[in-house]
């Protein structure tokens, strides 16, 4: 197992308050670590990476995951992250920018994912 992959599955997976997660390198936008069942293809990563550039249509048009089949509604987006909740699902995603990598996670309505902000 990767540092990365230690990382996610000790830092984020293991708490229980994520569903599924997923590292993905700004850079080329390639997949380095993701949970078991969190399948993303080649487009959605490029597509996840891409989601930062224009925070104001992410706001109001919101977006979708084809690894979850869900449409998310944006509740809040800056220039490091994104906060969403499911349109007509419960749970939601957070998705975090750092300089080199972008961090992906997925919630349900039983999770509470911002008890993990304060391990940050």
């Amino acid at each position: 197992m990767n540092h990365l992959q230690s990382l996610l599955h000790d830092g984020l997976i293991s708490t229980g308050h994520i569903e599924h997660a997923a590292i993905i390198r700004r850079k080329d936008s390639s997949l380095r670590a993701s949970s078991p069942s969190f399948v993303l293809d080649p487009d959605e990563l490029s597509y996840i990476v891409k989601l930062f550039r224009e925070p104001t249509v992410l706001r109001s048009e919101g977006f979708t995951l084809s690894s979850t089949g869900i449409d998310y509604q944006c509740l809040r987006s800056d220039k490091n992250s994104i906060y969403a909740r499911g349109e007509n699902e419960p749970g939601g995603v957070i998705i975090v920018k750092t300089n080199t990598l972008v961090i992906v996670a997925t919630y349900s309505s039983t999770m509470y994912p911002s008890i993990l902000c304060g391990s940050c």
